[in-house]
């Protein structure tokens, strides 16, 4: 599992898997059904980034997010 503690380390996360899986930023806007302009704020961790589109992202890229109570 990935903690992740801000915006930034999420747009991480889904730059670093889409580069991993070779796809373009176009590719991706294209398939999650989100614009390129989204995407790119998304990755670079914009904070008023729509938590519904970027779970979609996240499920395009075969990714789920996990929330966990701290101890």
């Amino acid at each position: 599992m990935i903690p992740l503690s801000d915006t930034a380390d999420l747009g991480r996360l889904i730059r670093d898997e889409r580069k991993r899986q070779h796809m373009t930023q176009t590719e991706l806007a294209d398939v999650s059904g989100v614009g390129i302009t989204y995407l790119s704020q998304l990755e670079n961790g914009k904070e008023t980034a729509e938590i519904g589109k970027a779970l979609n992202v996240l499920m395009m890229l075969g990714m789920d997010l996990y929330a966990e109570r701290r101890a």
